[in-house]
Order: structure tokens, then sequence, then C-alpha cells
């Protein structure tokens, strides 16, 4: 057994929540697809997951609405290693990455990984815009009420200041 492999086999379990978004390619598919591959990830468990929403874009916003959602993980993962498996799930559905806030297929976030607050030049936690966005907050507390945001205070509060933002739950069917 490779040495990363027997150090993820024996490391803590981890809480990770997933913002999950696309606005290409039938969006719902999309983020329907990306959580079947997160819940095949290894050493993680999908444990929880969000209804499916319809966000207007924020920043270009001359582009398709968006489908959302968020899912709980419980993970062995590292937070650098959950984000090079976000991206292999991004680039294996066809994520090309062309400008900021471009319109695409599909977006993996990590937002919270367990409680820890880490910056460097790959990764930011929590997410740095995650309590600006409706589109995450609302899944988020979908599936964990009580949320805390490390360094913002409490998920719900937020989400009171984004109500200007257009969210609306849809069936999943």
């Amino acid at each position: 057994m490779p040495a990363e492999s027997a150090q993820t086999q024996s490391a803590p379990t981890r809480q990770a929540y997933i913002a999950l978004g696309s606005n290409l390619d039938n969006p719902l598919f999309q983020v329907r697809r990306a959580m079947l591959l997160l819940a095949e990830l290894e050493h993680s468990h999908l444990v929880k997951r969000s209804s499916f929403y319809r966000s207007a874009p924020l920043g270009k916003t001359d582009q398709p609405d968006f489908i959302n959602a968020v899912v709980q993980m419980e993970t062995k993962l590292t937070p650098h290693h959950l984000l090079e498996a976000l991206l292999e799930i991004e680039r294996a559905c066809g994520r090309i990455r062309t400008y900021p806030n471009a319109p695409r297929i599909l977006d993996l976030d990590i937002l919270l990984y367990d409680g820890l607050q880490f910056q460097d030049e790959r990764l930011v936690l929590p997410h740095p815009r995650m309590h600006e966005r409706a589109f995450v907050l609302q899944p988020l507390l979908e599936i964990t009420s009580t949320c805390m945001i490390p360094g913002r205070g409490s998920a719900a509060e937020c989400l009171s200041a984004c109500n200007d933002q257009s969210l609306e739950r849809i069936a999943s069917s």
C-alpha cells in the first residue's frame, strides 16, 4: 500500500461542506451527476444533500441562471487533497476555466472543512464569499440549520443580509 494511502486510511474523519453549481449543458443533470461522483469519492462518504435551487447569476449577469446545491461529506482527505479531487471531478465533467464568473458546466467549492480557518495560494477556508451568497447559504442551512461560519458567525444571520438575491427551490424530479 502506498504511504499516502496508508496515511489517508489512518487519518481522522472530518466534516466538509461542498457547494455545487452549474448553468450550462442541462445544469440540473450536471449537479446530480456531481453528487453521484462525490458519493463515490475515495476516503469519503456523502452524508447529506440539500434540495436544488435556481439562482440568478451574480457578478457577470448576462448568462443563464444557475442550479445550486450543497452536500455534507465525511472525509479522511486533507483540505488540499479534497480540493484536488473536486477539481478532477470538474475536469471529468467538462469544466473549462475561461475567465472569472464565466458560465460553467460545473463548479465545486469547499465551503467549510471541520471549522478550519486557513489560507494559502490555492485554498481559503471557509470559502471567502460564502457568507454573501444566498445560493450557498440557503441549501447549507437546509442540511445544517445551526451552521456557524468561522470568522463570520451564524449562516442564518448571513443569509438574512442576502435577501435581495433571487433564489428558488426547485423540484428534484
